[in-house]
């Protein structure tokens, strides 16, 4: 089977992956856990061996509690993925995070409740140090391409996961903010434990597409 050292999963209005070049397949991988989101694009990019999965499926067919996070970081392991892009539309929480803007952030608060966020279990018990969830390494690759190509970034900050698919009520989100979480997502979580467990060095680029209800306009 093909082989690729990075992985990208696409969010919310990436469901392709273009630059590829010319020998690009399509795979699909069956695992323990069901079927991925999709089939698996692999090509290559200035070189380097990339494996392209679109989280909710093309077409946006899968619902955030819906997108299957086992079956899709246990397939890019499968490929040989060492490390993972993921690209997530986010909410902004704060005033200096417009729309627009893209944040690395480094730190999580999980408030999702209907989600499988473990591989292990029925018997298998494995506990796995999560303190810093993202890795700093590929967050700093991130940043500095972002940089590069001129568009506004932020590195670190809060990413608050919550369950889907409605968005959070003025009381939450006013909530988040007095925590001092930087944006809100429904994608992040399982997906960094899941890859944490899997040994998959593991960053986000999250795009702020508007202000979460908190703020007035």
């Amino acid at each position: 089977m093909a082989d690729a050292k990075v992985g990208v999963i696409g969010g919310s209005g990436l469901y392709q992956m273009e630059g590829m070049g010319e020998s690009v397949e399509e795979v699909r991988v069956r695992t323990p856990f069901g079927d991925p989101s999709d089939a698996i694009t692999i090509g290559s990019i200035e070189g380097t061996r990339v494996a392209f999965l679109p989280r909710h499926g093309k077409g946006h067919r899968l619902s955030p509690t819906e997108v299957p996070v086992q079956a899709n970081i246990f397939a890019l392991k499968s490929l040989g993925v060492e490390w993972i892009i993921s690209v997530s539309a986010v909410g902004s929480l704060k005033e200096e995070i417009a729309p627009l803007h893209l944040v690395i952030p480094d730190q999580l608060i999980d408030r999702t409740k209907s989600r499988v966020n473990s591989f292990f279990g029925n018997g298998i018990v494995v506990h796995v140090g999560f303190a810093d969830p993202f890795c700093p390494v590929l967050a700093n690759v991130l940043f500095d391409a972002a940089r590069d190509v001129g568009v506004v970034v932020h590195r670190g900050g809060t990413y608050v996961v919550m369950e889907g698919p409605l968005f959070s009520t003025r009381a939450e989100s006013n909530l988040y903010r007095l925590w001092g979480a930087s944006v809100i997502g429904m994608t992040a979580l399982p997906e960094a434990k899941l890859a944490r467990e899997a040994e998959i060095c593991y960053a986000t680029l999250a795009c702020a597409t508007d202000y979460d209800c908190w703020h007035e306009t």
